[in-house]
């Protein structure tokens, strides 16, 4: 058993779990910037609904942007993370209130919270690619507007 080839292994996924969490809670304290950085200049997005990913660092800013003018007071929880090789995963509840229009629904002041599944590729110590899966419909169900009875 070669103990140094797992050591390195074990330290890769040690870190970049660890980049996984700084990567949220840059994204909970509104630093966008800082976001940013933990990214490849080539990052790529897989997201649901698009045909084809999205390329390049912008990506992750606008995503993360219209959530935090949707749910300015965002709060972040890392229900479970694992790594594996370059991949890590992670399953997310976000919380927050709907402060702003999300998707074309304007502000609700309703409590939001949702999940999400995401897996992150890295390239050495960057963010490479995220392919998401947040429950886009669970959100809509909790900010759209009520359907009015007729009479």
């Amino acid at each position: 058993m070669n103990t140094s080839a797992n050591t390195t292994a074990n330290s890769t996924t040690e870190k970049n779990l660890a980049l996984m969490r700084t990567a949220y809670k840059t994204v909970e304290s509104g630093d966008l910037d800082a976001s940013v950085e933990l990214l490849t200049e080539n990052f790529i997005a897989n997201l649901p609904g698009l045909p084809d990913p999205l390329i390049g660092r912008e990506i992750w800013r606008l995503g993360s942007q219209a959530m935090w003018e949707a749910f300015p007071d965002l709060k972040i929880t890392v229900e479970d993370m694992f790594a594996v090789d370059d991949k890590v995963v992670v399953r997310v509840r976000f919380q927050g209130t709907h402060g702003g229009t999300f998707q074309g629904v304007a502000a609700t002041g309703r409590a939001v919270s949702f999940r999400s599944i995401e897996i992150y590729r890295f390239e050495g110590d960057k963010v490479a690619e995220e392919w998401v899966a947040p429950d886009l419909m669970g959100i809509m169900g909790q900010i759209s507007p009520a359907p009015t009875a007729e009479h």
